[in-house]
């Protein structure tokens, strides 16, 4: 246990470290919060779907050549994610299967421009390391720290700020639209959440791991919890701890950080459960 305390004082000495930790906290911090109204509404695999997207825009900003990927692909996500929540039961396609189509077209999509255009000398490389995460994690700017913190905050402000509109559109949307609330507009605000939240995740976990950080936490919750709040709070807690711990081991052990913080997630997903079936056997 010395060793290891003594291994992290070490690593924690350098700034890259330190900005992983703030950076991961605030993405899972951000996933958790909308993961329980995302699973509530039979949208979890919205995150798997709109991170696929994600990384089709990123092959074609990489073969236009962009320094700054993110004016394509923060855009073109966030209207993927108004098409897929905000178009609600009008919509001829609906929610899961119009989640697999997108998902599916975008990652061929992109997959195909990065082998057709080969814009670097090791393809699956680079599709390896955007689908499963990266040392990206840890090579992160103070500029790249700050701009993720800022977004973060104005996501929990958004979400505190909206909370009992976006907890009615969550449970029931005919009701909600009854009582004069905005169902479009706030089904519009959670799309244009959700799309800023998998961007900023990308770094950290990769796209096809991003939807753990949305659905583990809340499912957790849901085992032991049974309100909206409680659910609400544990899972952002839970999935803060997660990633502290995801990257603390990744650190020590040397492993993959996105993988690693999903296997931790795992793991309390599995403990909560137990709790959860010890608690009605009482």
């Amino acid at each position: 246990m010395a060793e290891i305390m003594q291994k992290l004082t070490l690593y924690f000495q350098y700034p890259f470290v330190r900005y992983a930790m703030i950076v991961g906290v605030l993405i899972a911090l951000c996933s958790s919060l909308l993961g329980v109204a995302l699973v509530l509404k039979r949208f979890s695999f919205i995150g798997d779907g709109l991170s696929h997207v994600a990384f089709g825009a990123m092959a074609v900003a990489a073969v236009l050549g962009l320094t700054n990927e993110m004016i394509i692909v923060m855009p073109v996500t966030i209207i993927c994610a108004v098409l897929l929540l905000a178009s609600g039961k009008k919509a001829k396609i609906k929610g899961d299967a119009a989640v697999a189509m997108i998902s599916v077209g975008a990652l061929a999509i992109g997959y195909l421009l990065m082998n057709v255009f080969n814009t670097s000398s090791n393809v699956s490389g680079d599709v390896c390391t955007t689908l499963f995460g990266s040392t990206s994690i840890l090579t992160l700017t103070q500029a790249e720290v700050w701009i993720c913190a800022v977004l973060s905050v104005l996501v929990v402000l958004l979400f505190v700020f909206f909370y009992n509109k976006i907890f009615s559109v969550t449970f029931d949307e005919s009701f909600a639209r009854a009582t004069g609330t905005k169902v479009t507009l706030y089904n519009l605000i959670i799309a244009v959440i959700i799309a800023v939240i998998i961007v900023l995740a990308m770094n950290l976990v990769g796209s096809l791991l991003i939807s753990a950080l949305v659905i583990f936490p809340a499912l957790s919750a849901m085992r032991i919890f049974k309100s909206f709040k409680s659910v609400t709070i544990c899972s952002a807690c839970l999935s803060v701890f997660c990633a502290a711990s995801g990257i603390l081991i990744s650190i020590v052990f040397s492993t993959p950080v996105g993988s690693t913080i999903v296997a931790v997630d795992i793991v309390a997903f599995g403990v909560f459960s137990l709790i959860g079936l010890f608690r009605k056997g009482e």
